[in-house]
Formats: structure tokens, sequence, C-alpha cells
């Protein structure tokens, strides 16, 4: 009964690619190459969306 999750993925993937994504930007800023902040920004989304659903439903 209280195991049945309300979200909506697409609000998780939105909500960690931001995230992830601002975290992005600055590094871009700082220098770092646009090739190696997409890609850590789409692992950190990666990451946080298996465990969101591992450990919070």
């Amino acid at each position: 009964m209280y195991n049945k999750s309300t979200k909506d993925p697409v609000v998780a993937v939105v909500t960690a690619g931001l995230g992830a994504g601002a975290v992005a930007c600055f590094s871009v800023s700082q220098g770092q190459n646009i090739f190696v902040a997409v890609g850590v920004t789409a692992f950190a989304t990666t990451v946080a969306l298996i465990v969101d659903k591992l450990f919070f439903q």
C-alpha cells in the first residue's frame, strides 16, 4: 500500500540532469573539455536515477 511511488520518471531525469549540468557548466567555464563535462553529466544523471530507483521506491 505504501510502496507505490507517484514520481514521474521524466521529472526525475530533468532534476538529476539539471543538478549535474550545473556542476558541468561551472567546470567548462573553468576550462574543462565540453565533451568530458557532457560525459560526467550523463554518468552522474544515470547514477542518480539508479540510486533513486533502488533505494527510494
